[in-house]
């Protein structure tokens, strides 16, 4: 019986939740979730609704309504205005960083073609969009992607190979 239940109630259920979503600020998923988990415990408990797609709407909107009001219980927290960052921030991280973009950086100029000019333009702090790389090194913004697969893969190979040989070295 419950599968049954489930599999005649999951079309519905998704437009519901899909269609309250929105107005509670919930994802539609969180609602389907929780009301499969209140179906659940009905059926423990007093066993399957009378109506179940009557039960269901009922349910997805008591959902949608404890959503609301919990989102506007909730207080944004005042000793901070940026997101917890749990990296170290200490000198030693940050001259291993360095030391790290430094490596990389080199590795790249060692590349063959024109894998140097375009990764270097990737990696640059200016954040480039696709059309303005493409336009920089004079190709077409469609052969951007698969020149930089071709060109990663040779970086790839490159820094196993340096990695595989430092570690020879003991």
């Amino acid at each position: 019986m419950t599968h049954d239940l489930v599999a005649a109630l999951r079309p519905l259920l998704t437009a519901e939740a899909s269609a309250e979503a929105h107005a509670s600020g919930a994802e539609p998923g969180d609602l389907e979730q929780a009301v499969w988990l209140r179906l659940l415990e009905r059926l423990d408990a007093q066993g399957p609704p009378a109506d179940p797609p009557q039960w269901l709407r009922r349910a997805v909107r008591s959902e949608v309504r404890r959503t609301r009001r919990t989102t506007r219980r909730e207080r944004r927290y005042e000793g901070c205005d940026e997101p917890t960052d749990d990296r170290d921030h200490g000198p030693e991280q940050l001259a291993l960083d360095a030391a790290r973009r430094r490596a990389l950086h080199a590795a790249v100029r060692r590349l063959p073609g024109r894998c140097p000019r375009l990764l270097a333009a990737l990696l640059s702090p200016q954040d480039l969009t696709y059309r303005e790389i493409a336009g920089e090194l004079g190709i077409s913004q469609g052969s951007l992607g698969p020149e930089r697969s071709r060109c990663l893969g040779c970086l790839r190979r490159l820094l196993t190979a340096e990695v595989a040989a430092r570690e020879l070295r003991g």
